[in-house]
């Protein structure tokens, strides 16, 4: 099937519309972030960069770590963002341009996000890292895909019956991490759990500064729940899409997350620059083992 010009959207000079690349100019290992200006912060630490683009949130640089090809690309905040990040980075590595055709050899990519989260647990200290094993979306971005197959369905029905937010039309989504990925970066340094993907960061994470949230015990009731033997750990507002969209589009990706905020204790870092500097090193360094 040859896609539209509507549909597979690309700038006069053949880049793909929105990220403004071309699909020589990224690697197949992908680090996103969701701050523009932390692209930098981690290709400062390349060898040598090959590519630096610019379009509105989406800022990327592909260069090389250590003889590793990498290419890090902000996505701005949300899963609105994702959506056309992961279509367009796939549309890159996966549909010929020329003939407007999806290729018949894959390329896999492999997705590793940089982000910054909010614990919804005591013990998690502030300043430490959290790798999600698993995501849930209260933001509905799946619910517009064909998406059953790539979902821990299992979850999500232990999730739904123990929230009862079905009166408040959320419906969550769940997908779990891939597990090769994650054997690769995990290490005694990083605790692992479910991280829970929001659509907001104020009402939809149980904020309140002047208008009322319907979701008085949003954190405590997050805090409560276990799966598996695993506990939700954080939140967030990107990591259900990710995990979502990589799994349907045949790729592998996790999440890693800075914990700056506890949100049942109030805290927050005095230090977060230097913590996501620390865990981008520590990215970089296992990304190459």
């Amino acid at each position: 099937m040859t896609l539209g010009e509507s549909e597979l959207i690309l700038n006069p000079d053949g880049s793909i519309y929105h990220l403004n690349l071309l699909p020589s100019e990224i690697a197949n290992t992908i680090i996103t972030v969701g701050d523009p200006d932390r692209v930098k912060s981690v290709s400062k630490y390349f060898d040598s960069i090959e590519v630096k683009k610019e379009r509105r949130e989406f800022h990327t640089h592909t260069g090389f770590y250590k003889n590793k090809r990498l290419t890090v690309i902000s996505t701005g905040i949300g899963t609105d963002n994702i959506d056309i990040v992961f279509n367009e980075l796939d549309a890159l590595a996966n549909i010929d341009f020329k003939t407007r055709k999806v290729k018949q050899d894959k390329t896999q990519l492999d997705f590793i996000r940089i982000g910054t989260s909010g614990a919804v647990r005591k013990d998690i200290s502030v300043d430490s890292f959290v790798l999600s094993t698993s995501a849930i979306g209260l933001e509905g971005l799946l619910h517009f895909y064909d998406s059953e197959p790539a979902r821990n369905l299992g979850l999500e029905r232990e999730l739904s019956s123990n929230l009862k937010w079905a009166e408040f039309d959320i419906h969550p989504y769940a997908v779990d991490c891939d597990n090769t990925l994650a054997e690769r970066i995990l290490s005694n340094r990083i605790r692992s759990g479910i991280t829970v993907t929001n659509s907001g960061f104020y009402g939809p994470q149980g904020r309140t500064l002047r208008i009322p949230a319907r979701l008085r015990d949003f954190t405590n009731e997050l805090s409560g729940f276990s799966f598996e033997n695993r506990s939700i750990t954080n939140l967030e507002m990107e990591t259900a899409g990710i995990y979502g969209l990589a799994k349907l589009l045949g790729h592998r990706a996790i999440s890693l997350n800075a914990i700056l905020a506890n949100r049942i204790t109030g805290e927050f870092s005095a230090n977060g620059f230097k913590t996501v500097d620390a865990l981008i090193k520590y990215t970089l360094e296992k990304i190459i083992e």
